[in-house]
């Protein structure tokens, strides 16, 4: 399933240059992104989030989203939440609001559902970028997979995740503490 590795720019570059739509399959209980730790650190300790973090994304993405083009992302989550799990899910609202479909599963209920391991973004249906991550939980960079037989298995994944998953602003109901930080 290897492919072509891209540097982060490089896979970046791609995932920019989806047409219709981009998926993504989040399976990690934890992301290290040297440029969110503060941001996290604040909403540890006080449950707020700067918005500015999110300006350039949602600025990028609103009007991309508003045109027709769809961004998608499930993420499979372990309960209770990790530290992590816990921003993400409050950070959403900013993608929610921008018109990003954002829902969550299960860890147990996907690994019933024979979902990957991995994380990946899907481009198009055609385009597929295994991310890879170091043991610090790094992200590294992506494997660029062209293959048809795996591009369309994971067509199949993102499907069956997207079936089962549970959208953002209903999960946010069942677990109405999980927006309010710590």
């Amino acid at each position: 399933m290897s492919g072509r590795f891209l540097t982060r720019s490089e896979w970046v570059e791609t995932l920019h240059a989806f047409q219709h739509t981009a998926f993504r399959l989040e399976t990690r209980e934890n992301y290290s992104e040297p440029e969110e730790e503060p941001i996290i650190h604040r909403f540890l300790d006080s449950g707020e989030i700067d918005e500015s973090y999110m300006d350039d994304w949602i600025a990028e993405l609103a009007p991309r989203l508003s045109a027709g083009q769809r961004m998608e992302r499930v993420r499979i989550v372990s309960e209770p939440h990790s530290d992590y799990t816990r921003f993400g899910l409050a950070l959403a609202r900013f993608n929610i609001q921008a018109g990003e479909d954002i829902r969550y599963l299960s860890r147990p209920r996907a690994a019933r559902l024979d979902l990957p391991d991995h994380d990946f973004w899907l481009i198009d249906s055609t385009t597929l970028l295994i991310l890879r991550f170091g043991n610090d939980d790094a992200l590294l960079g992506a494997d660029l997979v062209t293959d048809p037989a795996v591009v369309v298995k994971h067509c199949y994944y993102r499907d069956v995740a997207q079936q089962y998953a549970i959208p953002w602003q209903e999960y946010t109901k069942q677990n109405v503490h999980l927006r309010e930080g710590p």
